[in-house]
């Protein structure tokens, strides 16, 4: 098959990664990719939200299959457009992305599929909000409904701070037109995992689960970010929680989807808390996240591109996915200044003596060459520097020495990665 990837980050160069494996993938393009992915695949120049030009290039390359990375492609309805051409897309219509697009339509989904979630209220009036948060009090949690980049959540540990929130979202609008709308929501004490299932419109099956840093420093602290590193297995997380998961919460969504007509055809990214009282769902994602993505994939045995197929064109069936017995752990590498401010086109060094260390590999995110052939960082997430061995602690080790041999001084990264996993 021809493959097209759509997106840019370590999410993306990860899927090259795995598909570059795989029998089925005669030739690999990426749009727009970077300077990782350039290494694997021919790379478009089209922008993730220039969907019609994306759509043209399908055509005119005879692409059989697209896997679209991002969400802001999905919510602008470019698997849509693929289908609409005869080509096979992994990734849910504009209708379905909702789920990720829109914090209250999620929820509102949940209430109506009996999904077991935080109790919560929507607003579009600041001072409504305000009056809700004094009566319930802190903590508690202010979400912007729509796209933030995985920054429009505050876990308010006062009403000040919440009252702060609701003003940042709803009057200076520093999420845009995302914040205009929120969801106040009832705080859940627990550890998070991500867990991921695939879905063709008609059923579901189980994908993997990973524990994602978001805090920028170590111990924890500091901004949330887009994520800081990753890890896979998660301790915490046991295969009865995975199928009390898969029968509460999955296959509800896929089954209400389905009777309201919008099907997901996609990766559901359910973001579970492990309450006392068992597993809660706080929110989802429609696509793989970013970094347990790189988390996850140099586990997996099964051919990820046979699976995605079929999946795309509602035959995924029982399919059961293989897994490698051993863990991963991936090490984001980030611009100084991450997630503020930061420059951008300091160049790398040393990346080849990182690919030398053995059970690791480096993914990009934010690179680009330049002129000189050099890698320069593009983005706030620079790099996605992965390690695995048959424990977690032995994972870290491989990811951290790789880490240790990049020469980037513009760059740092969390010492910690997997701290609840290995004491």
């Amino acid at each position: 098959m021809k493959v097209l990837v759509v997106g840019s980050g370590g999410r993306e160069h990860t899927l090259c990664w795995s598909f570059k494996r795989s029998p089925l993938c005669e030739k690999l393009y990426c749009s727009p990719g970077n300077a990782g992915i350039s290494e694997l695949a021919e790379c478009l120049p089209f922008a993730v939200n220039q969907t019609d030009e994306i759509t043209e290039a399908c055509k005119r390359l005879a692409i059989d299959f697209v896997m679209v990375g991002p969400e802001e492609p999905l919510t602008l309805g470019l698997a849509d457009k693929i289908r609409a051409a005869g080509i096979p897309c992994f990734g849910p219509s504009k209708e379905a992305a909702r789920l990720e697009g829109s914090k209250g339509y999620m929820k509102d989904l949940f209430a109506r599929a009996g999904v077991p979630t935080a109790a919560y209220k929507r607003f579009n009036n600041p001072e409504e909000a305000k009056n809700y948060v004094r009566s319930i009090g802190a903590p508690i949690v202010i979400k912007a409904d729509g796209l933030a980049a995985g920054k429009g959540v505050t876990v308010a540990r006062t009403i000040d701070e919440a009252n702060n929130a609701i003003d940042d979202a709803m009057v200076k609008l520093i999420f845009g037109n995302s914040g205009k709308e929120i969801v106040v929501e009832e705080f859940l004490e627990g550890e998070e995992v991500s867990f991921f299932a695939i879905s063709d419109g008609k059923t579901a099956v189980p994908f993997a689960a990973a524990q994602d840093h978001k805090t920028a420093y170590d111990g924890d602290k500091g901004p949330n970010t887009g994520g800081m590193g990753a890890y896979s297995p998660v301790p915490a997380f046991n295969m009865e929680m995975q199928e009390q998961v898969m029968r509460e919460m999955i296959i509800p969504t896929v089954n209400t989807m389905r009777t309201d007509g919008t099907p997901f055809t996609g990766i559901l990214f359910a973001g579970l808390m492990l309450t006392a009282k068992g597993p809660k769902i706080l929110e989802y994602n429609v696509r793989f996240g970013d970094p347990e993505t790189q988390a996850m994939l140099p586990r997996l045995k099964s051919d990820l591109l046979e699976v995605l197929y079929a999946a795309s064109k509602g035959e995924l069936g029982n399919a059961k996915l293989d897994w490698h017995d051993r863990a991963a752990l991936c090490v984001v590498m980030a611009s100084n200044g991450y997630p503020g401010e930061y420059k951008k086109g300091s160049v790398i060094k040393d990346l080849d003596k990182a690919a030398s260390i053995a059970n690791s590999f480096t993914f990009h995110a934010g690179t680009r060459k330049d002129g000189n052939g050099n890698t320069t960082s593009y983005g706030g997430r620079v790099l996605g520097v992965t390690g695995w061995g048959s424990t977690i602690a032995d994972a870290r080790a491989s990811a951290y020495k790789a880490v240790d041999s990049i020469d980037w001084k513009e760059g740092f990264c969390r010492r910690d990665i997997g701290w609840r996993a290995v004491k």
